[in-house]
């Protein structure tokens, strides 16, 4: 069930003390177009001290103004933090008292596993489509229910309940990684790999190295994410000859996380080696995919993923002449994992750019704008290529163009 915006708790709550949007503005010092944006949904969030103010004139506690910020946090609002992210830090990391007992409420009796499991494939499906809202709307509950089965799982229920657990805690650290929430999505990994060795499950531990691997890479720290990535594949390196589709994919996805950080880290010659490797992992598991069971964290490993890191690679070596001629070998049109082909098109983008070819350039990120806007907004990457076309262009901002710069938020 959907819950309540700030916006409609905020509009139900005037109307029950018999106020005008323009009573409330006088009374609580907020500017009447703040309260009419936010009651109307224009605006999905607000800065705590604004809804303090709106409480006081509504005499009511502060914390019941505050609804659901998901579509605030997948717009990237202005203010959105710290509120649009209350529910899932509730859910990821719950207080607790002393003894250890949670603040929160428990769940009497949670869904069944096939339950969980279905409602974990919904929020998948909305991740992988860039629809922040509806991910980060489902995953709280999400996780306080897989937390609970798994706590009251018997000895044959376990280790199902619990790569369960892992595979939200996953997709939730997943999501904040987009939503730039780091230190939450360090809980929620650490809190998935902790799942995943209590079921035993080697390929979704594997799975989760290779999202903390991306977490150290966004935070810089190119060593360790590259130590962890090969330490972790030599740990769980296939049998080729035997090897199921996820074996092989989740020990590909490892392999490319490697090199993207040797890429990074100035060391061109190790990172093709290792995308030479995760191409061989890509041919033997051929048109073979992994079962559903394992979301796209797993199965978005193909062929032209290992070809979209090589250009990948080049861009990072500052060859965009190479990296065109790479990304000209990937097959077209989105893939499994929507972000891999966005990110990948964004290295177009930027190659482009590079030479001068702005007007290619720009159209690479128009085509993403219609194709991914919530996606594009939490990219940094896109705002710099932005950034690098204005810079470069001698006439003045296109409308194309500064619609562009306003998704994305740059400023000139």
């Amino acid at each position: 069930m959907t819950r309540p915006t700030t916006g409609e708790h905020l509009a139900r709550l005037r109307r029950q003390a018999s106020l005008t949007q323009e009573q409330l503005a006088e009374r609580s010092g907020i500017g009447v177009e703040t309260i009419r944006k936010l009651e109307q949904g224009v605006r999905q969030s607000s800065r705590l001290d604004t809804l303090h103010a709106l409480a006081r004139a509504l005499a009511v506690p502060t914390s019941t103004l505050v609804g659901d910020q998901a579509e605030a946090a997948a717009r990237a609002e202005p203010d959105h933090r710290p509120l649009s992210l209350a529910e899932i830090r509730r859910a990821v990391a719950p207080v607790r008292g002393l003894g250890g007992a949670a603040l929160a409420a428990p769940v009497d009796e949670p869904p069944t596993v096939d339950v969980l499991r279905a409602r974990l494939h919904h929020a998948d499906r909305a991740y992988q489509a860039d629809d922040y809202a509806t991910a980060l709307s489902a995953l709280p509950g999400l996780l306080l229910d897989a937390r609970a089965r798994a706590g009251l799982a018997d000895d044959t229920d376990r280790p199902a309940a619990y790569v369960l657990l892992a595979r939200t805690q996953h997709l939730a650290g997943n999501l904040l990684i987009q939503l730039r929430a780091g230190d939450l999505a360090q809980t929620a990994l650490s809190g998935a790999l902790d799942a995943a060795e209590r079921a035993g499950d080697k390929v979704v531990a594997a799975t989760v190295m290779q999202g903390q691997c991306w977490l150290l890479m966004r935070q810089g720290r190119l060593g360790e994410a590259a130590e962890l990535a090969v330490l972790t594949a030599d740990q769980i390196e296939p049998k080729f000859s035997r090897a199921t589709p996820a074996e092989l994919a989740a020990w590909g996805w490892l392999v490319m996380s490697a090199a993207a950080a040797y890429a990074r880290d100035n060391e061109p010659g190790t990172a093709t080696e290792l995308v030479d490797a995760a191409a061989a992992a890509a041919a033997r598991l051929g048109d073979r995919t992994p079962a559903s069971e394992h979301l796209m964290m797993v199965s978005g490993f193909t062929a032209g993923k290992v070809q979209m890191q090589r250009a990948e690679n080049a861009v990072v070596a500052g060859d965009p002449v190479r990296a065109l001629e790479l990304a000209a070998l990937v097959p077209h049109g989105p893939t499994p994992v929507g972000s891999s082909w966005q990110r990948h098109r964004l290295d177009v983008a930027w190659s482009h750019a590079q030479r001068r070819q702005y007007g290619e350039a720009t159209a690479v990120l128009s085509e993403l704008r219609a194709l991914a806007p919530a996606w594009l907004r939490h990219q940094r990457y896109a705002r710099d290529i932005v950034q690098s076309i204005s810079n470069g262009r001698r006439r003045a901002m296109s409308t194309e163009l500064a619609d562009l710069a306003s998704l994305v938020g740059y400023t000139g």
